[in-house]
């Protein structure tokens, strides 16, 4: 087996075991760059930056020798950048959970029931942990889906198609207790453990099993037999990246979140030192350090200073200016940056009242961003379905704002030449599920106030409308 950190089926294939399989994958993977850059990301987005968590002053003796200064305010503020932005990114797109009809089609959104009502929340983890860690691997567990990350999760490459054909997940409680992992291929999962704390010295606990089993309850004993297993068609775990990059997005924002984080720190820092009052005293050169002490002690307890004029004495207040307005300038332009490279909205950069127009320049970087994520999102959501048996194509509904009043009197000066599904399609805060439900529930009522109606009325009624039906087929007749 190779060194690096990339785990593939050779590697597997070239093993001994699946336990030392396991805890060789386990340990590469640990050395690379994506579980690296996860655990980092982890940080960033509980608010524990790592590098101002890290930060310590050094000043340096008279013999050059370096110390930490525990004089100085040692405040670290640490900014919620990082979970902010990659929020907005995920909620944008799947904020509004996925569908999978159109509007225009009618009808009841079957391939979304069949999932469950877990299903967003689901794809909202699996969104989120593709944006910060670069990769999510969600799993079809039977009947709901598992979302495992890039710091517990190993995937194992075909060094020829380059599809995962496999995977070692891995967790421990805490430090004090020993590791457990499970591999993952494609006729089943296996169970392992760990002798010992600290250590990656797998053992087999629970043989090979395929991923669904029935099991019968034998009435003479109570205990359940497996009388079926079954696998998929393949691995039920898929791979779900969050970018054409395919790495964690804290790769091109840590820079600019640790030097916000380092100049807000500081301004604060320098703002609470030098809130100090010094005091320069002329004529002093006779005090000791005990006398300047004792001093200075009196004058803080007095806060009168006593001086010799004629002797040719002096004590002149000092505080020291801090540059606030230049520091809070480059933060500013600093945090413009990280939104403008990340392609997120500043909402506070949208006038009140602005138009749909300016809303949408605003949300443009916003909108190329999504593309990208949805593109990947959509692909994997396609190979989840595709583990059911189940063909179709997710729908989702960006989360924005806009100028509501504009956008629905824009429809209603359309509405004389749109039909009902369009009409609902283009007005806004109303989802393609919302738009479906409401068109059934037309329908249904419909159906009841005609079958409520005398059987004579009734007939008439539907002559009406198969007569309207007709009149426009004969017009489309007549236009050919």
């Amino acid at each position: 087996m190779t060194d690096g950190p990339i785990v593939t089926a050779a590697d597997m294939a070239a093993s001994g075991s699946a336990a030392g399989f396991a805890a060789d994958a386990v340990r590469r993977h640990m050395a690379g760059e994506m579980y690296r850059n996860a655990v980092a990301a982890n940080d960033y987005y509980r608010q524990q930056n790592v590098t101002i968590s890290r930060f310590t002053k050094i000043v340096y003796s008279s013999a050059g020798t370096p110390v930490d200064d525990y004089t100085a305010s040692d405040m670290r503020i640490k900014s919620n950048l990082f979970k902010r932005l990659n929020g907005q990114r995920c909620s944008y797109s799947l904020g509004k959970g996925v569908s999978f009809v159109d509007v225009s089609k009618g009808g009841e959104d079957t391939t979304k029931k069949a999932l469950g009502d877990r299903f967003d929340d689901d794809v909202m983890k699996i969104g989120l942990y593709a944006l910060i860690h670069g990769i999510s691997f969600p799993f079809w567990n039977m009947d709901h889906i598992d979302v495992f990350t890039a710091d517990e999760f190993c995937p194992v490459w075909d060094e020829v198609s380059g599809a995962m054909v496999a995977g070692v997940r891995f967790w421990r409680l805490d430090p004090d207790h020993p590791w457990n992992a499970t591999l993952y291929e494609e006729d089943g999962y296996t169970q392992m453990a760990a002798s010992a704390a600290g250590t990656l010295d797998f053992a087999v606990t629970e043989a090979k099993r395929a991923y669904k089993v029935t099991y019968e309850e034998v009435p003479a004993d109570g205990l359940a037999l497996a009388v079926d297993e079954e696998n998929y068609s393949r691995l039920p775990i898929v791979p779900v990246w969050g970018s054409d990059a395919h790495q964690s997005t804290l790769v091109g924002m840590r820079g600019g979140i640790d030097a916000y984080d380092m100049i807000k720190s500081g301004l604060c820092n320098d703002v609470n030192d030098c809130a100090q009052v010094y005091w320069i005293v002329n004529g002093a050169g006779g005090m000791d350090d005990r006398e300047l002490d004792l001093w200075r002690a009196k004058l803080k307890l007095t806060h009168v200073a006593q001086v010799d004029a004629e002797q040719g004495q002096a004590a002149t207040p000092y505080v020291q200016e801090v540059p606030v307005a230049s520091r809070r300038e480059t933060l500013a332009q600093i945090k413009a940056d990280i939104y403008e490279d990340f392609g997120a909205l500043d909402v506070h950069t949208i006038a009140a009242g602005a138009t749909n127009d300016h809303i949408d320049a605003a949300y443009q970087p916003l909108d190329e961003e999504a593309a990208e994520f949805e593109r990947h999102m959509r692909e994997g959501i396609m190979d989840l379905l595709a583990l059911q048996g189940i063909e179709d194509t997710p729908i989702f509904t960006r989360t924005r704002i806009s100028n509501t009043k504009e956008q629905i009197e824009n429809v209603c000066l359309e509405a004389e030449w749109l039909d009902e599904e369009t009409i609902l399609r283009k007005l806004p805060n109303i989802t393609p599920d919302e738009a479906a439900e409401i068109l059934e529930r037309k329908q249904r009522e419909q159906e009841e106030r005609m079958a409520a109606l005398p059987p004579a009325l009734a007939a008439n009624a539907k002559g009406t409308q198969e007569g309207d039906a007709g009149d426009e087929g004969d017009e489309g007749d007549e236009g050919e």
